[in-house]
């Protein structure tokens, strides 16, 4: 006889529950906000610096190098990854300002 899993039992029991918990909010209380209440609104997020916003990438870095970039970026009061970015550009001859 096949050995049930425990997550498929589970998982039966949690999509009972949720259909027990289905409720329906009333929004109509909530007023209209007008586009200057809209554009006034704070961004989640980091904003984009410069022209283009920044790219996300992952990359791999010694364990030492980075708790030095942290070192001196806490010393000059600004983000690691900000002092990554700027001495990157700095290498490649890339105007900051």
């Amino acid at each position: 006889m096949p050995k049930r899993s425990g997550s498929s039992a589970r998982g039966g029991r949690a999509a009972g529950n949720a259909r027990r918990t289905v409720r329906k909010i009333d929004y109509s209380d909530i007023r209209d906000s007008s586009p200057e209440q809209l554009k006034a609104m704070r961004r989640v997020g980091r904003p984009p610096l410069g022209d283009e916003p920044r790219q996300l990438i992952a990359i791999r870095v010694d364990p030492g190098v980075l708790d030095e970039f942290r070192r001196e970026a806490r010393r000059r009061h600004m983000g690691y990854q900000t002092l990554i970015n700027e001495v990157l550009a700095k290498h490649i001859g890339k105007d900051m300002a």
